[in-house]
């Protein structure tokens, strides 16, 4: 049975886990993302200052998406709520875990719980092929930031109430 929850403190160690071996491609491109190498007070801080959701499959987490809120203390780029720290079991290959964690978050969550009009996130513009995958979900380019990190940020956000949105600050 597939649950999607909260996580908690004690979740840290298994969410820790989870993210190296998910982000061990990433490491493998040069790329320097938190989760990749987070050490345990790391994942605690994601738990504790962000919305840190993980899946669950029989009791087992396969897969977490943290949620930075725009009042946080690393808010994200346009006044919205910003996905980060995404990571999907490596072993669990091609079997669409981490689309409906994300479908889920983006609609039951940010849509209908926060009610926000839109999401963004980032990715590195040196990763092969993230950009077009979000691209094909519907998130949509609207800026880049060099944070330092050896590599161009490019941010997308993704309209999911459009109603919400005054008609001048869509940026369609």
């Amino acid at each position: 049975m597939t649950t999607f929850r909260l996580a908690t403190e004690k979740d840290a160690p298994e969410l820790q886990i989870l993210s190296h071996a998910a982000y061990e491609p990433i490491r493998q491109l040069g790329i320097h993302f938190t989760a990749a190498t987070a050490d345990l007070e790391t994942v605690l801080t994601n738990i504790n200052n962000n919305a840190c959701y993980v899946m669950e499959e029989d009791g087992k987490i396969i897969a977490t998406v943290s949620i930075r809120m725009p009042w946080g203390l690393q808010p994200g780029p346009a006044g919205v709520p910003h996905i980060w720290w995404f990571a999907v079991d490596p072993t669990l290959g091609k079997k669409g875990v981490g689309s409906t964690l994300l479908t889920w978050v983006e609609e039951t969550v940010i849509r209908d719980t926060i009610k926000a009009p839109a999401v963004t996130l980032g990715t590195a513009d040196k990763h092969p092929w993230l950009i077009e995958m979000y691209e094909r979900k519907g998130y949509k380019r609207i800026g880049e930031k060099d944070l330092g990190k050896g590599h161009i940020t490019v941010y997308l956000r993704k309209i999911l109430r459009a109603d919400l949105i005054q008609p001048n600050n869509r940026g369609d």
